[in-house]
């Protein structure tokens, strides 16, 4: 998949957050959770409600693998939350319903494939059923852990973003996924089962990191949905769910108790004196743990204005299971 961009569509690339996104990879990952090993801490920690009417119908619709319907993912620009997600697909036309929900149809066979037919005779009916279904599969997945999920995706913008700055648009790119590359004003994603170029036409590029997503890339590429890749977020690791509690020991025992609790407490850009007075440490004392936090690739300091300010990197995020 080649996306060819010109000069105001790399003025305009962005970054997103895309609660959809992560909902139907959820929704696979339970499916097929022997391909996704990262995520079975979460897996084991599921409840019965996997059998519900809701977690049916939307494993109808997405299926195990390749494509979904774009409609529950489209459109990810910005830092979306959950209720506004949830208010796009309740907005979603019945074109657009018919037309995805018709590539699922020679996607699928037998009972399904008629059921996703009797979604397409009916798209208000259809609409409502969805709607209900994202609603229970999202309280039941995925709302127990998007504070963790949330901070992992936001880590992982923020260090791209600086990367940006640091070594220009094209070297981020290239560190996406070892699927993405950036060359001749553009970037190519390898599919497996997907051929296609388009011009961006000034639209840009939006870039969504993914938890849930762990395996490969994949892209929106049809208006009138802005063309998107979706990457595996830096810094996920089996342990991201885990509760505070058990976060705060583990911490405890790998990096001593001062250093936890500061890796802990950076859930936002602090200083260096209101690390020690979140801590308890004096300034000094916490000026050192702070160096060797960031020597050791777990915290991120930037001067800015007359203070110096400390953010938790991917990595930290992870071993904090974004806590």
């Amino acid at each position: 998949m080649e996306f060819r961009l010109g000069t105001t569509d790399i003025s305009a690339i962005r970054f997103g957050i895309s609660p959809g996104h992560e909902l139907v990879h959820a929704v696979r990952t339970v499916l097929r959770p022997q391909v996704v090993p990262l995520h079975w801490g979460w897996f084991r920690t599921l409840r019965d409600e996997l059998t519900s009417e809701g977690f049916r119908l939307m494993a109808v619709i997405i299926g195990v693998d390749g494509y979904m319907p774009d409609f529950l993912t489209a459109d990810p620009s910005g830092d979306l939350t959950p209720e506004e997600e949830l208010e796009q697909l309740r907005r979603v036309p019945d074109e657009r319903l018919r037309y995805d929900l018709g590539k699922m149809v020679i996607r699928s066979s037998g009972a399904r494939q008629q059921e996703i037919r009797e979604l397409i005779a009916d798209p208000d009916r259809a609409r409502t059923r969805i709607v209900a279904a994202w609603q229970t599969v999202w309280e039941t997945l995925l709302a127990p852990v998007w504070p963790q999920m949330s901070r992992l995706l936001r880590a992982d913008i923020a260090v791209r973003a600086r990367r940006i700055s640091d070594a220009g648009l094209g070297e981020m790119v290239a560190t996406l996924h070892s699927t993405v590359t950036w060359h001749d004003d553009a970037v190519r994603v390898q599919l497996p089962h997907y051929e296609a170029s388009i011009d961006c036409g000034g639209t840009g590029l939006l870039l969504v990191p993914s938890v849930m997503a762990t395996r490969r890339c994949s892209v929106l590429d049809e208006p009138p949905t802005h063309p998107t890749i979706f990457y595996p977020a830096h810094g996920i690791s089996e342990t991201w769910h885990r509760p505070t509690s058990d976060v705060l020991e583990a911490l405890t025992a790998l990096l001593g108790s001062a250093r936890a609790r500061l890796v802990m407490e950076l859930q936002r850009p602090l200083s260096t004196s209101e690390c020690a007075q979140l801590t308890g440490l004096a300034t000094s004392t916490a000026s050192h743990h702070l160096t060797v936090l960031r020597n050791a690739g777990l915290v991120d300091s930037r001067r800015a204005g007359a203070r110096v300010l400390h953010t938790r990197t991917p990595l930290s995020e992870a071993l904090a299971g974004g806590h």
